[in-house]
């Protein structure tokens, strides 16, 4: 399963996924991830969830979307036990264009991942509902 939360900048996607997040900590009997592109949301989720700080590592920090599958790809295969992956600011993360065909093959192959490894993914984009492309529209919150 995808899940997007869609929403212009201050309007409280980042608390939202947190709340998401630590919530499915009752629910989800595997492993989470939360990956942001800074530490500053660190303390606000439970100490069970992996905090993923991005910007320390090159290939997941202003990349492609190529390049963040990349990233998610040797997550799930380092961890068969990952359950949910929660991504912050992803526009902030993935520099590909919301429109490009890339994008689109991205959450593709997001959502072929999420079958074969039965690992869900959340997501917030800085984006209006208006705005996004239909492709992520059918994942919006």
């Amino acid at each position: 399963m995808i899940k997007v939360i869609l929403g212009d900048k201050g309007s409280g996607k980042t608390k939202r996924l947190i709340d998401l997040t630590n919530d499915a900590l009752k629910s989800v009997h595997g492993n989470i991830i939360f990956i942001d592109d800074d530490k500053r949301y660190m303390y606000d989720l439970r100490h069970e969830i992996r905090f993923v700080d991005a910007s320390e590592y090159p290939v997941a920090y202003k990349c492609t979307a190529s390049e963040f599958l990349s990233f998610l790809c040797g997550m799930l295969s380092a961890d068969f036990d990952l359950s949910l992956i929660a991504v912050d600011a992803f526009k902030k993360l993935v520099r590909t264009p919301l429109h490009d065909v890339e994008m689109e093959k991205f959450f593709e192959n997001m959502a072929a991942l999420s079958e074969a490894h039965h690992c869900d993914f959340v997501l917030s984009i800085s984006i209006s509902a208006e705005e996004v492309p239909e492709y992520i529209r059918k994942f919006a919150d």
